[in-house]
């Protein structure tokens, strides 16, 4: 319920928007919620033992220890207008069934790659493009070092030329951010587009 002020207008609270954070096993989400988020993170993470041998790709993990099994939850408010809820997805196949509820209500998503295994990235892409979703992709530069060009990358997914495109080690919170303002600003375009088309 909005509140009036002294000249007796409305009130209201900052828009809440809801963006999916996604990408293949191990690609960095929980790390970018966690960087990003103004408030201590939800995170459900388990630790990876004998039992998901087989099971999940750990090819070129060898560092990664744990797995997200439900989801990451985060927050950041980008101006005193707009606050992002962030809902990292599981990352493994096993888990993908989640994904059908966790898109719903969201505007869009950022999809995390590794230039290392581009291939755990191509069905977190076809997700987003088979159901109209926008998105914007992030190459995740694992400790500052990609070995992969914007365009490689690019051609190597097959995007969409609308697609932004970004690169940066999201252990910073300023490149998770700026994915995150480069979504919001395809949102806005597209918005702005729409209504501008002509009805009928």
């Amino acid at each position: 319920m909005g509140s009036r002020d002294s000249d007796g207008a409305t009130a209201t609270g900052p828009v809440a928007v809801k963006i999916l954070v996604a990408g293949g096993f191990g690609v960095g989400k929980t790390t970018m919620v966690g960087a990003v988020s103004e408030v201590t993170p939800l995170r459900t993470e388990e630790y990876l033992t004998e039992a998901s041998m087989g099971v999940d790709d750990t090819d070129g993990l060898a560092e990664k220890t744990t797995t997200t099994v439900a989801l990451d939850f985060g927050r950041i408010t980008i101006d005193p207008g707009l606050v992002v809820y962030l809902f990292g997805t599981p990352g493994q196949e096993r888990f993908w069934f989640m994904w059908n509820d966790l898109v719903n209500g969201a505007l869009g998503a950022v999809v995390l790659v590794d230039t290392r295994r581009l291939e755990v990235s191509f069905a977190s892409i076809d997700f987003f493009e088979s159901r109209g979703i926008p998105f914007v992709v992030g190459v995740n530069c694992f400790h500052g070092r990609c070995d992969r060009t914007a365009e490689e990358v690019r051609d190597a997914l097959d995007l969409d030329p609308g697609v932004p495109l970004l690169m940066g080690d999201v252990r910073r919170p300023e490149a998770g951010r700026d994915l995150l303002v480069a979504l919001i600003d395809l949102l806005m375009s597209r918005s702005e587009a729409a209504a501008a088309a002509p009805v009928g």
